[in-house]
């Protein structure tokens, strides 16, 4: 529950449209993401008229509840968790594109220097200050990434939850309008929402850990608004949280 000395507290994210977003809607959508169930009709050798079972509604339980990766295979399997079962040729396509950006990841992490993503200075994410930047890294990420991107991003926040960001096509296409000159990518659409509302992202994050013992981190929970905005997914988040 938000208390009332925070009920003023709003989220302005442009990607996710043009009304703030209160802080207690924010809660819901992000516990609703997290607890939220949907029906689905199973069947089996034993039951082949089916039953109906309850299963989460939204990734949290494949994703965010995983413990950290312990490996390439691992990595894969929790992207998987997120996006979705991969058929042989895909599941090598993504281990083997994150074979290919460990070089990009590692020069990410010694230039942010310990840094978290939303403390990294605008000029990280200008193409004025290129190369080398953290934002053309991650630009780079992507590109070597190719088809898998999501996946592959999916697997690299898992890991390095406050510097990559984690962005599907969905997303993609909801920051590219708001994309300006000189920027180096979405991405630092999604630097500048962090810092614009840093205030309301601190509020978010400590009752979010209240209400769900966890801590998704600043990129996870705008990830999650975002998403669930732009696939129009956000009122049955926001219900289930709500209710539960």
């Amino acid at each position: 529950m938000v208390g009332p000395g925070r009920t003023a507290v709003a989220l302005r994210l442009p990607g996710a449209g043009p009304e703030a977003v209160p802080l207690d809607r924010a809660l819901a959508a992000v516990v609703g993401y997290a607890r939220g169930r949907r029906w689905l009709r199973f069947r089996s050798p034993g039951r082949p008229e089916g039953r109906w079972v309850e299963v989460p509604a939204y990734g949290w339980a494949r994703f965010d509840a995983h413990p950290p990766s312990t490996g390439l295979d691992a990595d894969v399997l929790i992207a998987e968790g997120l996006h979705g079962r991969l058929d042989r040729t895909a599941w090598h396509g993504v281990h083997d594109a994150l074979v290919r950006v460990v070089p990009l990841v590692d020069a990410a992490c010694a230039r942010a220097a310990g840094r978290p993503f939303w403390a990294l200075p605008a000029d990280e994410f200008s193409v004025l200050d290129e190369p080398g930047t953290v934002g053309a890294l991650l630009r780079g990420i992507g590109d070597e990434a190719g088809p898998y991107a999501a996946h592959v991003l999916a697997a690299l926040h898992h890991r390095h939850p406050g510097l990559v960001p984690h962005l599907t096509p969905t997303t993609r296409r909801a920051l590219l309008p708001h994309v300006e000159e000189g920027d180096s990518g979405v991405e630092a659409v999604v630097h500048r929402e962090l810092r614009v509302n840093a205030e309301a992202f601190t509020a978010l994050d400590e009752v979010v850990a209240d209400a769900l013992d966890a801590h998704p981190g600043r990129l996870r929970l705008h990830d999650v608004l975002l998403w669930l905005t732009t696939t129009l997914r956000l009122a049955h988040a926001v219900e289930c949280g709500r209710s539960g």
